[in-house]
């Protein structure tokens, strides 16, 4: 059979006319596929085959040729199917693109107002808890990284005088009155001889003034009688002078000689137990339970950080949840505003726009956008920031309770 269809001369046998009638055929389709009819490439399939299964019948028997014609019909039938299915203009899918767009927008938009803190278990493990307490230090590192000791003082002995007058005030307040104090009292031994009813009147803006006098003239003779006029640098000294506690003595020691330690005002243990840090109520115990979940190196900046925000968006009465930066790390986060447009109106000092509480603070305050404190009997500037008091005589800042001076 092989040698009748191969031969090249004579008369051909009747399956070779079939060969070149379905070879003409074949060429039809190349013309059709020209025009954008979607029904050319279809016929141009069919006779695909057909000339394929007639071929095949010349030299193998027929029921492998029906076979054959079976599956190339079946393999064109992706073919159909990708002729069905248009293919995207540009422009469609340019308006596509566009009709997108606003899906990935809103979600950023709706963030703010969809916190969801992740709260702590009630039988967390110490292990958990140092990892929440370190982060949240992070994150108020990075939106306080100028926090510091907001009284004015330029050696030891200010700072130690100055903190024993802040308690029951605000900050603000001392460094408005310590000016004419410090001018006329610059060194312990002036002020350990210094007429009490004098001190009296210049102390008695900060409230407490007999108390405050006594308290600051008995420092300054001990300091005078017992250390040469030096202030101590060890904790068991400073405790022994008149009005130092454990509190005023770390305030000492970390911001005037360098040696950590934890401030624990009301700031400070208002928000350790509002994070559930711990749900020790005395100072000391206080102190030991967040001590221990931090490196000592980091003591006297977690004491800033945390003032700080307790200062200014973490307030007693109505905390600033809807503006606060680590709003998804508090387990107390719904106890205050949530909405972020009223709670933007409850921030205060510099992040509401408002003067801060020292009248020489720190460059890096200033660079940060901190406005210096008015000195004493001025007015303070009005806010930038939206519902902005009028300007006032200065005293406590805008919002800020006498209790909570730290």
């Amino acid at each position: 059979m092989s040698k009748k269809a191969a031969a090249p001369s004579g008369r051909a046998p009747a399956p070779s006319k079939r060969v070149a009638a379905a070879s003409n055929k074949v060429a039809a389709p190349k013309k059709a596929a020209t025009p954008t009819k979607a029904a050319a490439p279809k016929k141009a399939a069919k006779k695909s085959a057909s000339a394929k299964a007639v071929a095949k019948k010349t030299s193998v028997s027929g029921a492998p040729a029906k076979a054959t014609a079976k599956k190339t019909s079946a393999s064109g039938a992706p073919a159909k199917a990708a002729a069905r299915k248009p293919t995207p203009t540009p422009a469609k899918e340019s308006a596509s693109a566009k009709k997108a767009a606003p899906t990935a927008v809103t979600p950023a938009k709706a963030a703010p107002t969809k916190i969801t803190p992740a709260k702590p278990p009630r039988n967390e493990s110490h292990t958990a808890l140092v990892r929440r307490a370190r982060r949240i230090n992070r994150e108020l590192g990075e939106v306080y990284p100028y926090a510091h000791p907001e009284l004015d003082f330029e050696n030891p002995f200010q700072l130690v005088v100055a903190t024993v007058l802040s308690a029951q005030t605000t900050d603000l307040r001392v460094n408005q009155t310590t000016p004419a104090l410090f001018g006329k009292y610059p060194t312990p031994e002036d002020l350990a001889a210094a007429n009490p009813e004098e001190v009296e009147e210049i102390l008695r803006p900060t409230g407490f003034f007999r108390a405050k006098t006594k308290s600051v003239i008995g420092l300054s003779k001990a300091l005078r009688d017992d250390f040469g006029g030096e202030v101590p640098g060890r904790l068991e000294d400073l405790v022994k002078l008149p009005g130092v506690g454990r509190k005023t003595a770390f305030v000492v020691l970390g911001n005037a000689f360098g040696r950590p330690g934890i401030t624990v005002d009301t700031h400070f243990q208002r928000l350790v137990r509002r994070w559930h840090w711990t749900d020790q109520t005395e100072p000391d115990k206080i102190e030991a339970a967040v001590g221990g979940l931090f490196p000592k190196s980091e003591w006297t900046m977690l004491s800033h950080h945390v003032i700080f925000h307790g200062r200014r968006i973490c307030h007693a009465r109505k905390p600033a949840c809807g503006a606060c930066p680590i709003a998804p790390l508090c387990p107390a986060y719904g106890e205050g505003e949530t909405d972020p447009e009223k709670a933007q109106k409850l921030l205060k000092y510099e992040k509401g726009g408002f003067p801060g509480q020292r009248l020489n603070p720190p460059q890096s305050y200033l660079d940060a956008g901190g406005i210096p404190a008015p000195p004493l009997g001025a007015t303070i500037p009005s806010a930038s920031a939206p519902g902005a008091p009028a300007p006032a005589s200065a005293g406590p800042a805008p919002g800020s309770p006498a209790r909570e001076a730290g």
